[in-house]
C-alpha cells in the first residue's frame, strides 16, 4: 500500500506569504489560484476565527484545480478555545451564553447548531470532491485530567460523514499509560489523529513525534517548527512557528510521510512554520524530496503601473 501524499501551507493568507512570497503587487483575489498552481492542498485557518458564506467557499471551489483539496478548521469554540460572542455567526449568538469575560460557553445546543453550520458552508467544497478533512485543534487546557475524549463525541458524530481530523496539544494525552487508550478512541471512531513535527522539549504543550495511523482514509502530519524557546514564549504566530527548515530536517519529514502513506489511503503534510516565506519554502522542497513537481505555473497578470491605458 501507498497512499497520495499532499503538501501545503496552514494558510494561504498568511501576512509573510504576501509580504515574501507572492509576487509584488498579486491582487488578493488571485492569491488563492496562485497558491494552488504550486500546491495540491492547503489548510483554512480563517474558519477558525469566523465562518465564512457559503458563497466565498463556492468561490474557492471555483478557483481551484479538479484535484485540490482544502483542509478546513473548524471554528474555535468547537475545539475548546476562548472566543468572544462575535465570532459566533450572528443567527447562532442568541443560543450562546458567556461568562464574565465575554468568552463563550460551550453548550450541547451550540455545538450541534455551530458543527451543523461548518458541514453547512463546506458543503461546496465537498460536492466538489475538494474537502480533505475537518480539522480539529484543540487547545491545550483540553486535559487528561479534566476532560475525557468521550466529551467529543457529540461533536464527531455531527460533523459527519466528513472525515475528521483532531490534534491533540496536551501531551498527557499520549504519555505513559494513556497512549493506548486514546489511539483507541481515535481508532473505534474513524478519526485521524494527528501527528506533528514540533521543537524538542517535554513541555505540556509540545507533543511527542509520533507516527500513528488510526483511520485507513487519511493520515495527517502538520510541521510546527523546531524552535522550542519561541513555541513556548513568542507571542506572535511568526515568533511562535518560524522555523527554516534544513534540507536534513525535511528529509527526516518525508520519510515520515512515507511511513504513514504505507498505512493510509492519503497522507496530507501541511507546514505551520509561518514566518515570512519559511512555510511555502519548506513546502516546496518537500515536494521535491517526494519526487513532486508541480505543472508549470501560469505568469501572473499584475496590474501595470502606468494604469489600463498602458504607457504614456
Amino acid at each position: 500500500m501507498s497512499g497520495r501524499i499532499l503538501v501545503g501551507t496552514s494558510s494561504w493568507a498568511d501576512p509573510g506569504f504576501v509580504a515574501e512570497w507572492y509576487p509584488p503587487g498579486l491582487p488578493a483575489r488571485d492569491r488563492l489560484r496562485w497558491y494552488a498552481e504550486r500546491f495540491p492542498a492547503v489548510e483554512v485557518n480563517s474558519t477558525f476565527y469566523a465562518l465564512p458564506t457559503r458563497a466565498v467557499v463556492r468561490r474557492w471551489a471555483e478557483e481551484t484545480p479538479h484535484s485540490f483539496i482544502f483542509d478546513v478548521k473548524a471554528h474555535r469554540v468547537l475545539s475548546r478555545h476562548a472566543a468572544p460572542l462575535a465570532s459566533l455567526p450572528r443567527d447562532l449568538r442568541p443560543l450562546a451564553r458567556t461568562n464574565e469575560r465575554g468568552r463563550v460557553l460551550l453548550t450541547p445546543e451550540l455545538e450541534a447548531a455551530l458543527a451543523s453550520r461548518l458541514v453547512d458552508v463546506v458543503r461546496p467544497l465537498a460536492e466538489a470532491a475538494k474537502l480533505g478533512a475537518l480539522l480539529v485543534q484543540l487547545t491545550p487546557a483540553f486535559d487528561p485530567d479534566r476532560f475525557a475524549l468521550e466529551e467529543l463525541d457529540r461533536l464527531v458524530y455531527a460533523l459527519q460523514p466528513q472525515r475528521v481530523a483532531i490534534e491533540l496539544r496536551n501531551r498527557k494525552w499520549v504519555t505513559d499509560d494513556r497512549l493506548a487508550e486514546t489511539l483507541a478512541w481515535f481508532r473505534e471512531r474513524d478519526v485521524t489523529f494527528v501527528c506533528v513535527d514540533a521543537p524538542p522539549g517535554d513541555h505540556l504543550t509540545i507533543m511527542p513525534p509520533l507516527d500513528v495511523v488510526t483511520s485507513g482514509r487519511l493520515a495527517y502530519l502538520r510541521a510546527h517548527g523546531r524552535n522550542t524557546h519561541g513555541y513556548l514564549t513568542g507571542r506572535t504566530v511568526a515568533e511562535r512557528f518560524g522555523w527554516r527548515y534544513s534540507d536534513e530536517e525535511l528529509a527526516e519529514i518525508a520519510e515520515r510521510a512515507r511511513r504513514l502513506a504505507t498505512r493510509a489511503d492519503e497522507v496530507h503534510v501541511m507546514f505551520n512554520n509561518n514566518r515570512g516565506d519559511d512555510a511555502p519554502t519548506a513546502a516546496t522542497r518537500l515536494l521535491a524530496l517526494l519526487g513532486q513537481q508541480p505543472a508549470a505555473p501560469r505568469q501572473p497578470q499584475l496590474p501595470s503601473a502606468e494604469g489600463p491605458g498602458g504607457g504614456a
